[in-house]
């Protein structure tokens, strides 16, 4: 492993001394008139007294303090610039721990609605965590990956979910025939979104991207004949298990189950939409763990990091940059349609723009490009606020102090370090 050795000019005990003299010197010009000399009564008379051991102690301790400063100073700026080159190295040294520790998590998840069965308030809440995941793991295409800050990727989740109830309750398309529509419609808005805004950077980005969000809320909401308005879109259709639905026996048809012979419970249908929504999301993991090893996935980072010499060695980045809107809204577009599908009415309520700082904030606090640190910040993110349901009134101030903490102590995020997408052959990890 190649060693760094940290390059840092030493401050000498000369240099030291020399900077702590000169501020023993302003300290005596300041000291004199502000210290040392000071009026007193005689005698119905003011006459000037001079406290010249107060003066002496006062440089004294301006002396003795800059050399402590300064020796803290100097050695904070080196911790830090070793940490910075620490960082560096561990780049390139896997951490099988993560590994481990994430497939304990897939197989905790598996499990959970057989652990909580009765508690069908955890498997909602484990569920809502997982659409939280699919999203986050969706932005972070465009801003992990790609470098492109969105503030309104709210918007594709709300194309997702639309399509869905609008072909459900005007054309009877059920869940499965929507999804690929759905998901192709909110990879359209993408492009739509990402083509004039192309040569934006940073801040002005995000504010287009904002707008674009708060735009497509403000047609939901007063579009009434296509959205139904404020009042939303009620009625949808769940989705059913390979054509049974989640109903108490009839004559209709076969159910879910009465097929199995089970007698019917809400939570079959609970429990279903939970495994429904792990399959989605996993497959977006998968789905993006092999992009990221594909010339486009490589061509998001490499112009995540310099766009201008991307330029100059011939790459497209107007498709790049297109690509990665796209298929990050196409995952939004997804996760969209389930979260339609679960809660059977939609409005535009569900679409405001604390949604995309949310997500925003998922993709932030688990670390920018970090598949596992998605997971960990939606998880937080989702959890946190419920705990503190108890404490209502101070609900969002220790939401908000949890996450000044954790920036606080991990600013780059949870997770980070970003495992490289590729390693050049020859390179020793």
């Amino acid at each position: 492993m190649t060693t760094f050795q940290a390059r840092t000019h030493t401050v000498t005990l000369t240099e030291r001394l020399k900077d702590a003299t000169n501020v023993a010197l302003i300290a005596i010009l300041l000291g004199i008139p502000m210290i040392g000399l000071h009026t007193v009564d005689a005698g119905g008379k003011l006459m000037v007294a001079t406290r010249w051991p107060w003066l002496l102690a006062f440089v004294a301790t301006m002396f003795f303090g800059r050399l402590a400063l300064q020796f803290a100073i100097d050695q904070f700026k080196l911790k830090r610039l070793t940490r910075q080159r620490t960082r560096t190295l561990e780049l390139a040294t896997p951490r099988p721990w993560l590994k481990w520790l994430g497939y304990g998590l897939l197989g905790f998840s598996l499990v959970l609605p057989i652990a909580f069965s009765d508690n069908r308030y955890v498997v909602d809440t484990a569920t809502t965590v997982l659409i939280y995941v699919m999203l986050g793991w969706g932005l972070n295409v465009v801003v992990g990956l790609a470098g492109l800050l969105d503030l309104g990727y709210v918007a594709f989740y709300a194309v997702g979910a639309y399509s869905y109830a609008l072909l459900s309750t005007q054309f009877g398309w059920n869940f499965w025939e929507t999804l690929p529509v759905a998901g192709a419609l909110a990879a359209l808005f993408g492009i739509l979104l990402g083509w004039p805004t192309l040569r934006l950077r940073g801040d002005y980005l995000a504010i287009v991207t904002l707008g674009f969000g708060e735009i497509i809320r403000v047609i939901l909401i007063n579009w009434t004949e296509f959205s139904g308005g404020p009042n939303g879109i009620g009625s949808i259709e769940r989705p059913s298990f390979f054509g049974l639905p989640f109903k108490p026996d009839s004559d209709d048809g076969a159910t879910f189950a009465s097929f199995f012979g089970l007698e019917y419970a809400s939570e079959h249908r609970v429990i279903f939409l939970y495994y429904l929504i792990l399959v989605l999301a996993l497959l977006t993991n998968l789905f993006i763990a092999r992009l990221r090893k594909l010339p486009v996935g490589l061509a998001w980072e490499a112009v995540r990091e310099d766009e201008v010499a991307c330029k100059a060695l011939g790459m497209n980045v107007t498709n790049v940059k297109l690509s990665a809107f796209a298929i990050g809204a196409m995952l939004g577009g997804f996760a969209g349609v389930f979260f339609a599908a679960r809660q059977g009415f939609i409005s535009p309520e569900s679409f405001v723009f604390s949604e995309s700082a949310t997500i925003l904030a998922i993709v932030v606090l688990g670390g920018m490009g970090s598949q596992f640190g998605v997971v960990i910040a939606a998880s937080l993110l989702v959890i946190l606020p419920e705990l503190g349901r108890d404490f209502s009134e101070y609900r969002m101030l220790l939401f908000g102090a949890a996450m000044i903490l954790i920036m606080v102590w991990k600013p780059g995020g949870l997770i980070s370090r970003r495992e490289p997408s590729k390693v050049l052959a020859g390179v020793e990890k």
